[in-house]
């Protein structure tokens, strides 16, 4: 498991509050997505992500996304914990539970400051 810094924190953080700010769904599943990306080497965070996930699926009442969640509720932290999570996967349904994704190129140049 990866150490959580400061700077990914943040990171984590910037994203979930602009989620949290969007105007439209769309934006506000970017925002999720991109947050979900930066969580998924840290048991808590992954969790958290989902949680919120979970949340939005309700309240656009998206069963088959709100159910989809609730499968990765249960697995995020052990996958985490373990390093059984694809990365650049976005955490929703659609995208599968273990398919690997490209990082955006941003988010991978904003990750490796974080690290750092």
């Amino acid at each position: 498991m990866d150490t959580l810094t400061d700077g990914v924190r943040s990171l984590y953080q910037h994203e979930m509050t602009a989620a949290g700010a969007a105007a439209d769904s769309a934006a506000r599943w970017e925002h999720l997505e991109r947050a979900h990306i930066v969580s998924q080497p840290y048991p808590w965070l992954h969790t958290r992500n989902h949680v919120a996930m979970f949340a939005a699926a309700l309240r656009q009442h998206d069963r088959r996304e709100a159910l989809g969640q609730v499968v990765r509720i249960v697995v995020a932290a052990p996958g985490s914990a373990l390093g059984r999570y694809p990365e650049g996967n976005t955490g929703r349904v659609a995208a599968g539970l273990m398919t690997p994704m490209p990082v955006p190129a941003d988010l991978a140049d904003e990750l490796a400051r974080a690290a750092a």
